[in-house]
């Protein structure tokens, strides 16, 4: 499996994965068109997405992009990017032109709405130079929502109303196959599922269907680890050696990182998903040790603490300290103390080779006669402390509550759990960013064939979960409910 590293690449292909917020950058919004090379360049942009088109996009990348950025990837992949992006938005109408403060021409921001989901994208690119119309880079993100939708404010029926019509609307796209439930507190606004788990029998989607959570385990490893914390058994300052024995990494990169380095992604250390994995069969990764040969070798990428770094390796490893401190099997710790502690009874590491009722099959789209594949010989056979499990919507949401009310962990331990600690829109376990509502935590999780997410929104009450057995399927559908949220009356 090949990957190509041009930020275009990586922003429009996997959204889901990139947890961490940049930097807050200071924009001065211009509504109206712009004249000039800007306005020329965000017209073509803008007519090359909506025409749909691979030879329109082809011309278009020959003759605005440097020859650097050509180079970036098979001219192929430059126009499934672009194809992929039509697919998913529905295309775009222009907003507004955001440009640094103080002016930076070289390096703008085009606001636009998709016509699918009615939200909010970004699309940057940076010119090659001061005065001509050629460009070095693009780069697709969701969007903030701006200002003068902000202030044309709904009701919470109003809300209501408008997800279910997105929902509807999508599902007929055949861009959404999942669950999704909205609550405020303990009372569930709205909840629906749509789709097939299973594409082959024809078997519908519901309430309790159980889909892949990909990295959202990640907060279940996490809030297992302060709740040793809690009990004295480990300290977030502890050396991971004082856990974690050779035969998994050489204490002369152990003795660096602490538990709160691995908690935090501020380890240096990487992601067992390497290309040992993809060339292996996923029945050789079951228990947590069976990943072993994975980490083994690997080296820093930095020294701990220097800096964020999206670390799957970092939180296996807290499973590996879960189970040596409690001499207990992971698995059946986290079960013990998070999930019937939570009621979530439909929530587990299931193993993929097993006949599990109600669980959903993850897809994604295929250029083959059926125009799907599923990701049964792609995805991990059972699901550890990284991502991977199972879990319906009812449940995660039983999982934001049990939380808030502080029911798992203290309020202390909480804001543990929800202090951003590089800058990065990253806690411990939890993805943290500052909306318009207030303070949203939670995470996301994608894999091929796969995205869920859950949003908590600390200062408001509401609680959005949406997960899909389609790749793409959650993330950009909770993005519009946040919105929408942003907009209700307060």
């Amino acid at each position: 499996m090949k990957f190509y590293t041009s930020i275009f690449a990586l922003c429009l292909c996997f959204p889901i994965l990139c947890n961490a917020q940049p930097k807050k950058l200071n924009y001065s919004d211009e509504t109206t068109f712009p004249k000039g090379r800007i306005g020329t360049v965000t017209q073509k942009i803008i007519s090359t997405i909506n025409s749909n088109d691979g030879d329109t996009i082809k011309e278009f990348i020959e003759n605005t992009f440097t020859e650097d950025f050509q180079n970036m990837a098979p001219m192929e992949a430059h126009q499934g990017h672009f194809l992929n992006y039509y697919r998913q938005t529905g295309g775009i109408s222009f907003h507004s032109i955001r440009t640094h403060t103080p002016k930076n021409e070289q390096e703008i921001v085009l606001i636009a709405k998709d016509e699918n989901y009615g939200s909010w994208q970004k699309i940057m690119f940076s010119f090659a130079d001061k005065e001509g119309l050629l460009l070095k880079g693009i780069g697709f993100s969701p969007a903030e929502t701006p200002t003068d939708i902000l202030q044309s404010q709904i009701s919470q029926s109003e809300l209501v109303a408008e997800i279910k019509k997105t929902v509807v609307k999508l599902s007929e796209l055949d861009l959404f196959s999942g669950a999704i439930l909205v609550a405020k507190g303990n009372d569930i606004l709205y909840e629906d599922a749509r789709g097939e788990a299973s594409k082959r029998f024809h078997v519908k989607n519901n309430l309790e269907t159980k889909f892949n959570l990909g990295s959202m385990n990640k907060m279940f490893t996490s809030v297992v680890i302060l709740q040793l914390v809690e009990k004295g058994l480990i300290d977030l300052k502890d050396p991971i050696d004082k856990y974690i024995d050779e035969t998994w990494l050489p204490s002369s990169i152990t003795s660096k990182i602490t538990i709160h380095h691995l908690l935090s992604h501020t380890s240096g250390l990487g992601s067992y998903f390497n290309e040992d994995f993809w060339n292996s069969s996923r029945a050789l990764y079951r228990s947590i040790d069976d990943f072993k040969p994975l980490v083994q070798g690997e080296s820093l990428a930095f020294e701990p603490g220097e800096r964020f770094g999206y670390s799957n390796t970092g939180m296996l490893l807290l499973g590996v300290i879960i189970q040596k401190v409690t001499q207990q099997d992971y698995f059946e710790y986290v079960k013990h103390t998070i999930f019937e502690s939570a009621r979530m009874l439909h929530t587990d590491a299931y193993e993929m080779d097993q006949p599990v009722e109600n669980l959903a099959m993850g897809y994604e789209r295929s250029d083959n006669s059926y125009g799907w594949t599923n990701n049964l010989y792609k995805h991990v056979i059972k699901g550890g402390p990284a991502g991977g499990g199972f879990s319906t919507v009812r449940d995660l949401h039983k999982f934001a509550m049990a939380l808030v009310n502080e029911k798992l962990v203290s309020k202390a331990s909480l804001e543990l759990l929800w202090t951003d600690y590089s800058n990065a829109g990253y806690g411990y376990g939890f993805t943290i960013r500052q909306s318009p509502s207030g303070k949203v935590v939670g995470h996301s999780g994608g894999f091929p064939g796969l995205n869920s997410n859950l949003d908590i929104f600390l200062d408001q009450g509401y609680v959005v979960a949406v997960m899909s057995n389609y790749d793409r399927g959650a993330s950009p559908l909770a993005k519009k409910v946040s919105d929408l949220i942003d907009r209700l009356a307060k």
